[in-house]
């Protein structure tokens, strides 16, 4: 249930931040926050940051590509060399999910360095 919350908070803030501030990369500074203050394990706040933001740069990938037919992602394909628009979005949310894995991650692993177990 914490990794569903952490999901869910992580997605929500990524999505406002990046929203307000209009930088991409506010997604790793929303991750690292959630998971530095929300205590999870070491490879769970990797799997939090992961998913929370493969879940909003899916919907932000998906719902404007909708919109304009598939007519930049098919053009972005073609520039990258990749066989279709689906496997540029494909790797567009892996991208950024990784980022928030690793932001996730390290949030975890420096709360752990200020607050050690006993």
């Amino acid at each position: 249930m914490r990794l569903f919350t952490s999901v869910f908070i992580i997605a929500f803030l990524a999505g406002i931040s990046e929203t307000l501030t209009q930088q991409w990369w506010m997604i790793a500074v929303a991750a690292f926050l959630v998971l530095f203050f929300y205590t999870l394990p070491a490879g769970m706040s990797f799997l939090a940051g992961f998913l929370g933001i493969a879940v909003l740069w899916t919907v932000h990938a998906i719902m404007p590509d909708m919109a304009n037919q598939h007519i930049l992602s098919q053009r972005m394909a073609v520039l990258f060399h990749l066989p279709s628009s689906g496997t540029f979005i494909v790797v567009t949310v892996l991208v950024g999910s990784l980022l928030g894995g690793l932001a996730g991650w390290s949030g975890s692993l420096i709360r752990g360095s200020f607050f050690p177990k006993t």
